[in-house]
Order: C-alpha cells, then sequence, then structure tokens
C-alpha cells in the first residue's frame, strides 16, 4: 500500500485506533475521511484536524451504511481505501437478561456492516485497498467477551478468503491485529493498564512501510503466529481456568 496521495475512508474514525489512523494519515498527506454515530465526536476530531471530512453515520442501520456509500459514491467517487474499523466490545455473561439484544449488536457493527460496506465499495472502480481491524482474540478468545471475540475470529476467517478472492482485482487487504490498547473499547477504564494507541500505531506503520499485509503488535504477534499448545496455554492462562 503506497501511504501517501490516497482518500481513504475510515469507519468508527472519531475515538480510539479508528481516530489514531486518521491523525497518521493525515500526516502521511492523505484526505480522510471519517464516520462513526455521534457527531460530537466527529466534530472534535474534526476540530483538531479541520482537513478531516466527517460524516454521521449510524452503522447499525442498514439503510444509513446503504447512504453513505452513495453519498460517497457522489462526491468522493475517487475514494481507493476503506478501513473497516468499527467495533463495540460487550462484557457479558449468559445469564445477563439483555445477552442477546448486546449480542446482536456485537453481531450487526462487528461483522454485518464491515460485510455489507465491502460488498458496497467493491462497486467503486477507484478502490484499490481494504483494511480491517480485527484483533489479538480472533486467535485466543477472551471468555468476559464471547461474542466479541468471536466476531473477530469470522472477521480475521472472512479477511484470509477476501485477500485471496480480490488478489486477481488487484484489491489489496491487509488486516489490522490489534492487542488490547488504552481506548475505551468495552467501557471506561477497562484497558488503562493496555500499552498505549501510539506505540500500536508506530509499529504498523513500520510494517506498512515494509509492505506487509499482516499487521500486528505485542500480543497480537505473539498469538498470530503461535502453534496450537501456546494457544490453548494462553486461553487458559488469559481465562484463569488453571
Amino acid at each position: 500500500m503506497k501511504l501517501q496521495g490516497n482518500k481513504i475512508l475510515i469507519t468508527g474514525g472519531g475515538s480510539g485506533i479508528g481516530f489514531a489512523l486518521a491523525e497518521r494519515f493525515v500526516n502521511e498527506s492523505n484526505t480522510v475521511i471519517i464516520c462513526g454515530r455521534r457527531q460530537d465526536v466527529l466534530q472534535q476530531a474534526q476540530d483538531k484536524f479541520p482537513s478531516i471530512i466527517i460524516r454521521q453515520c449510524d452503522l447499525l442501520i442498514e439503510s444509513e451504511r446503504q447512504n453513505l456509500f452513495e453519498w460517497i459514491s457522489s462526491e468522493h467517487s475517487d475514494l481507493n481505501v476503506l478501513v473497516n474499523n468499527a467495533g463495540i466490545q460487550k462484557w457479558m455473561g449468559l445469564s445477563d437478561a439483555d445477552f442477546y439484544q448486546k449480542a446482536k449488536e456485537e453481531i450487526t457493527i462487528n461483522i454485518e456492516a464491515p460485510v455489507h460496506l465491502t460488498s458496497l465499495f467493491l462497486q467503486l472502480a477507484s478502490l484499490n485497498t481494504i483494511m480491517n481491524v480485527t484483533s489479538g482474540l480472533s486467535f485466543v478468545p477472551l471468555i468476559k467477551t464471547p461474542v466479541y471475540s468471536a466476531t473477530k475470529a469470522f472477521f480475521h476467517s472472512f479477511t484470509l478468503s477476501l485477500q485471496a478472492l480480490l488478489a486477481p482485482k488487484n484489491i489489496e487487504v491487509i488486516e489490522i491485529i490489534p492487542p488490547a490498547l488504552n481506548t475505551d473499547l468495552g467501557g471506561k477504564g477497562i484497558h488503562d493498564h493496555a500499552p498505549p494507541v501510539s506505540n500500536f500505531i508506530e509499529a504498523i506503520f513500520a510494517q506498512l512501510k515494509e509492505n506487509k499485509n499482516k499487521l500486528t503488535f505485542g500480543f497480537s504477534e505473539t498469538v498470530s503466529e503461535a502453534g496450537k499448545e501456546i494457544l490453548e496455554g494462553t486461553f487458559r492462562k488469559m481465562n484463569q481456568l488453571d
């Protein structure tokens, strides 16, 4: 992937990893569009970086995903990079009264939305790169986030298939695999102990410059390369099952 001169859409780009990607891509001389559910968060991002283009969109709603694509097709038809970053994480148990409702929301945002957006944006003749943000939990699930972990395993598998399916079309598919980072994913304070997002961004951009299509950092690098025995041990230790 070339790092300059792109027009990039980042879903969930107002905060966390999405905003950090937006900031870095702006600094690398790209045109960046971010979308998200909360207008105030998008506006704060634009206040920090006035060149960022913002678009409010609730990815839970199919018609809003369709409207987002139609707006891009009309106003930014030269867009060449789609970053499927938006995701939600619910810490929950099977006995929770609202377990199923929370699960549906995670499945819709983490699976249905990026699959739908991918199918839509492949209609753009200018599209040459898709970046999918999965997770280290794609490889080792955290049982406190049972559905989130499963959605990221799905998205990892889908991304591998996309890489093979789109190679003949000369569309590059890049998987970004973050570990736990110091963001508000899952709730404020849950990940305060984790590495800063800035360290992760520096690491993955170094890998992009090496033309890698699997971008990892720390824990996610370890588990994405691990064999069965290490993965099983990590699963038991991480979930305190011993």
